[in-house]
């Protein structure tokens, strides 16, 4: 299993908080290969943490992030990076 730890800056304040919701409810719901899924907005970026036991780089959760972003935020003009991949369990 892995956990992986994604970040997505450019997001407009106004709409991060619901965003974040609303990205990990979407996730939880349509993406059932993801697991633990948490979605947090610090104040500058939006953070993605799940876990999953077929994405050993972190791509395909990034992937789906980033198109979970799209579909929630607009305008969208950020960059998401893969900030850790851990093995777990």
């Amino acid at each position: 299993m892995y956990r992986i730890t994604l970040e997505c800056d450019g997001v407009p304040a106004s709409a991060a908080e619901e965003a974040a919701r609303d990205i990990a409810q979407h996730l939880k719901a349509h993406y059932p290969h993801e697991s633990n899924v948490r979605c947090s907005f610090d104040g500058e970026r939006l953070r993605l943490v799940a876990e999953n036991d077929h994405d050993p780089e972190g791509r395909n959760l990034m992937d789906e992030f980033s198109d979970v972003i799209s579909a929630n935020i607009e305008p969208f003009d950020g960059d998401i990076r893969l900030i850790s991949v851990e093995r777990v369990g």
